[in-house]
């Protein structure tokens, strides 16, 4: 097989071609149901507003009524058939009664507001199972078998057994979880331990299905069947977590049941018990009717939605994606943030941060140009490293001569008159008798690697000249973020990852954070959120590879960063950060707050108007036209005073709440 031109730097994104087909919003029923209800409503209330005819618009709205009810309709009377009532029955209920006394549009809105609300919830499952079945095509579908008689064969993936062995050609995706048994070569983890740099594999190292192999060639022991490698549990506790986890339902939704029963009862005996006792049965109805109309959730259900979706449409034009205003309030409730490392508080791409020359013969320049020059042929990550950054200290790059590559220890190439190699400290061992220099470059490479960098060794006419440190970039605003985020929760974050806990505590102590947990597989880090939630925290996880993909499933809510985020991620994740500013993350947790404030004001409002109407209707004489407007003078009020969100001073208020954003 060729060796490809160029490793990739990000490999924590999956590639499109193997994140299987997408479901497309138009494809599920749902919402092509809730579509067809918000045009014939729209068309209703335009027809309505231009004066036409009443038969047209009414026909348009009961039009509406049977595109977007009968879903709802059909749950409503499953559940009552297994002897439970809930809000989905009722809200048809409602709207059937609302176009009984002529309140049609009314009764439309609140179809409308359901069906669109079930269709967002189908999608939402829909692309999660999406991304479960995209995660299992990273590993591939074939291995190259080696046979008793020393021959290879092409085998699916499912028939390797514990025991075969596998080889990996340079460029081919890791096939199985194994154990490297000859061959040398650098391996991109990052899809398993969000390691950012591609880490070397020799003879007695593990690897993983669905990594990508660099230049060299492997021979690996198979150690786990397919079904049982690290790749399938990661869609295994993706899928295990969204089933199973708690869904943080809307106010209303958590009183369903009990307000539903009791408002059918209420209605009932409202309309028999006077009748019982001689009371017409016209006016019967009509007690009845009014009382279960004022007694209606909807202004409730508006108390609630539209502060929360105003809050995600104001976070979406601020480059934050939030999936639904469930998602919103979850947001809002959140009391503890947990950061990945690669990718979300670092670039995820490596940087060369300090050159260390080891001989006066030559300065930083002079060895970063030969390093650049022996570098530009690979295809190593590290060496686009080198190379951009002699590009950018402006460093003629000379041509090279002799160009090889040796997998596990680096390249070497003969620059003019000079053999120059750059690679792994290991390139030590083939220097002289140990002298001064070597020395030197020994020291720095140990000191180095023991501040969490990866360290290069330049050698020429095999004496080390320098010793060139790369290190994952930190994003800027990632220091301030943290800070905004512990004076918005009163917590302090915590940091999960995959990398070396050497690396993990020199990111930490730059950015602020104390509570780090360390060499983590995806299977760790969900055991570190389930641990986290049961001392009673409310965990927000912010991450963007493969690897956090459980961890975002099984926390209160996910986050995912979403220029850098793998296509699971950004499909498990609750919340993306579109414009990976990590300073947005404290800003809509902050705007969650305020919309959760607003909401539980809403709900006091619609209470105080709901308590008023009843208890006017059952002790009095309420008039219907009047109970209807207090109706909808409260849905007016709530609907309002939730829409004051979507103005573009509730973000800046948002940024506004840490002081260090």
């Amino acid at each position: 097989m060729a060796v490809p031109t160029r490793t990739p730097t990000d490999s924590t994104r999956v590639p499109a071609a193997v994140a299987g087909r997408r479901t497309k919003l138009f494809e599920l029923p749902e919402t092509r149901w809730a579509a067809t209800a918000v045009m014939l409503f729209a068309a209703g209330v335009a027809t309505q507003l231009a004066g036409g005819p009443s038969w047209s618009w009414w026909a348009l709205y009961l039009a509406c009524y049977a595109a977007g009810g009968w879903e709802p309709a059909v749950a409503g009377l499953r559940a009552l058939w297994e002897r439970t009532l809930d809000v989905d029955l009722l809200m048809v209920a409602a709207a059937l009664g609302a176009a009984a006394i002529g309140q049609v549009a009314d009764g439309a809105l609140l179809i409308v507001i359901f069906a669109t609300s079930g269709a967002l919830e189908a999608f939402a499952s829909a692309r999660t199972e999406d991304s479960v079945r995209g995660l299992l095509d990273l590993a591939p579908d074939t291995a190259t078998r080696i046979t008793a008689n020393d021959e290879e064969e092409t085998v699916p993936v499912t028939d390797l057994e514990i025991g075969d062995t596998v080889v990996v050609r340079p460029g081919e995706r890791i096939a199985a979880d194994a154990t490297v048994i000859a061959g040398g070569s650098e391996v991109d983890q990052a899809t398993i331990t969000g390691e950012p740099l591609p880490v070397d594999r020799s003879a007695g190292d593990e690897v993983f299905a669905g990594t990508l192999n660099g230049t060299g060639a492997l021979w690996i022991r198979v150690d786990r069947l397919a079904q049982d490698s690290v790749v399938a549990r990661i869609a295994a506790l993706v899928e295990q977590a969204s089933r199973t986890k708690a869904r943080t339902q809307l106010f209303i939704e958590k009183i369903e049941q009990r307000y539903s029963v009791a408002m059918v009862v209420a209605t009932l005996a409202i309309f028999v018990v006077p009748l019982l006792f001689g009371e017409s049965l016209q006016r019967a109805l009509l007690r009845a009717m009014t009382f279960m109309i004022v007694a209606s959730p909807c202004a409730v259900v508006l108390a609630t939605m539209p502060p929360l979706l105003a809050a995600v449409a104001t976070a979406g034009r601020h480059g934050v994606l939030v999936k639904s205003a469930v998602v919103m309030e979850r947001l809002g409730t959140t009391d503890l943030l947990a950061f990945d490392k690669t990718g979300t508080l670092t670039r995820g791409v490596p940087e060369l941060v300090e050159i260390r020359c080891t001989t006066d013969s030559f300065d930083a320049d002079a060895v970063l140009r030969l390093a650049a020059a022996v570098e530009r042929p690979s295809e190593h990550p590290l060496a686009a490293s080198i190379v951009r950054a002699a590009r950018e200290r402006g460093l003629d790059v000379p041509v090279v001569g002799d160009f090889a590559a040796e997998p596990g220890r680096g390249v070497s190439a003969r620059v003019g008159d000079h053999r120059v190699e750059v690679g792994s400290p290991a390139v030590l061992v083939a220097a002289p008798a140990p002298g001064a220099d070597t020395e030197t470059a020994a020291a720095a490479a140990a000191a180095l690697q023991a501040r969490g960098c990866t360290a290069v060794v330049v050698t020429c006419d095999h004496r080390p000249i320098g010793v060139l440190a790369l290190a994952d970039e930190m994003r800027p605003e990632a220091a301030a973020a943290v800070m905004a985020s512990r004076q918005l929760t009163g917590t302090n974050p915590v940091l999960l990852t995959g990398d070396n806990r050497v690396a993990a505590e020199r990111l930490a102590t730059r950015v602020g954070i104390t509570d780090i947990w360390a060499e983590l597989l995806p299977a760790d880090k969900v055991a570190a959120v389930r641990q986290l939630r049961a001392g009673g925290a409310a965990v927000t996880v912010v991450g963007d590879g493969v690897n956090d993909a459980p961890a975002l499933a099984a926390a209160h809510a996910g986050i995912a960063m979403g220029g850098a985020g793998s296509d699971l991620t950004l499909r498990t994740a609750d919340a993306v950060v579109v414009r990976d500013d990590l300073t947005a993350i404290p800003a809509v947790l902050a705007l969650a707050r305020r919309a959760r404030r607003i909401v539980i004001a809403n709900l006091a409002i619609a209470a105080s108007f709901i308590a008023v109407l009843v208890v006017w209707d059952l002790v009095g004489t309420l008039p219907l036209p009047l109970g209807v407007a207090g109706h909808e003078g409260s849905t007016i009020i709530v609907g309002l005073n939730g829409l004051r969100l979507l103005r573009g001073a509730a973000w800046r208020r948002a940024m506004g709440a840490g002081p260090a954003t």
